[in-house]
């Protein structure tokens, strides 16, 4: 089968300029097969700019781009040449195994359910970034905002999706799994948490309970779900921290003799640090339950951040992960009849 990933170019701050180094990074660094979509005079140019003319990357011409002040579901049945659109089809159509976009997260939904379609049995597709802890092992967060609706039989597909993801790819026999809430105790939380309580400790997986925000990066669990609204909202409030702490400790650091003293000693921990909170180093977000590979990158990628999301989603889709979550979310719901 085919293992090429088709890199829309023209989302996120950053672009096109961001994506193509990116992906020329990739393909020198780690044989990663892509193909750019977007503007194909732009994308030549920056090729050209980075002298990687020699690489053979292949382009596809997209005449289109959506915003991010666009409607999802209408922008993407309507811009068939935007390159969002044409790189999902590309994956439909067989010419690429994944899919990877710093644009709008709304039309990348809607273009994963219209064009490439949702796995059997999955209602609500979910967006699972992997996040730090403090054992390095880290946590996957599912929903990180593919949908701030949520439901009790959302969030129990959720956990699902998430065990079985951690078990396929991390190797993890019996991943924990959290459902974040205002508290620990079995009962708190509003109706939605309560219901999915109950519902996550009748499912096939290891659910450990209610996990509260001050716990997740001490690595309590292995998945922490909750619906799409708050997910964003931890996701956001994490990668905030992780830019306060380093700009404050910078700040103490250069604020005296001393400091700047101590920062020098301290200076090949403080660069472990930033790499452990950097964003750049997980690259993107898969999105989980769709019968394809897209991922999301942050929107403010840098090509470094690019880079690793495109061996991120080139090494998911090699693995043949949607196959065999397929095949295992099948047995999960035979079991339960």
């Amino acid at each position: 089968m085919i293992n090429i990933v088709a890199l829309d170019c023209m989302g996120g701050d950053y672009s096109p300029g961001a994506q193509v180094e990116g992906a020329v990074m990739a393909v020198r660094e780690y044989k990663v097969a892509v193909i750019l979509v977007g503007n194909e005079e732009q994308l030549r140019f920056h090729l050209e700019r980075l002298k990687a003319t020699d690489l053979a990357i292949p382009v596809r011409d997209a005449s289109e781009v959506i915003s991010n002040e666009e409607q999802p579901s209408s922008v993407v049945r309507r811009k068939k040449d935007a390159s969002l659109v044409v790189a999902h089809q590309m994956v439909k159509d067989g010419e690429a195994s994944a899919v990877i976009t710093c644009g709008n997260t709304g039309a990348l939904l809607a273009a994963g359910l219209f064009i490439i379609g949702r796995m059997p049995g999955v209602e609500r597709p979910a967006l699972a970034p992997m996040l730090p802890t403090h054992d390095g092992k880290g946590f996957l967060l599912l929903d990180a905002g593919a949908s701030a609706e949520g439901k009790p039989e959302y969030l129990v597909q959720y956990a699902i999706m998430g065990y079985l993801y951690r078990q396929l790819v991390h190797g993890i026999p019996e991943p924990r799994i959290g459902l974040i809430n205002v508290g620990s105790e079995p009962g708190k939380g509003n109706e939605l948490y309560r219901q999915a309580y109950s519902l996550l400790q009748k499912a096939p997986v290891n659910f450990v309970g209610n996990i509260e925000g001050r716990d997740l990066l001490a690595g309590v669990c292995d998945v922490a779900v909750c619906d799409g609204f708050t997910g964003n909202i931890v996701l956001k409030c994490l990668e905030g921290s992780g830019s306060f702490f380093t700009q404050i400790l910078r700040e103490e650091m250069s604020a005296s003799s001393r400091g700047l003293v101590g920062g020098a000693i301290a200076s090949p921990a403080l660069k472990n640090l930033r790499k452990r909170l950097d964003y750049s180093e997980y690259g993107g977000a898969p999105l989980l339950g769709l019968n394809g590979v897209s991922f999301k990158a942050h929107g403010s990628s840098n090509a470094r951040a690019i880079c690793q999301a495109l061996k991120i989603a080139f090494d998911f889709s090699e693995s043949g992960m949607v196959s065999q979550l397929n095949l295992l979310l099948a047995e999960q719901q035979r079991s339960s009849l």
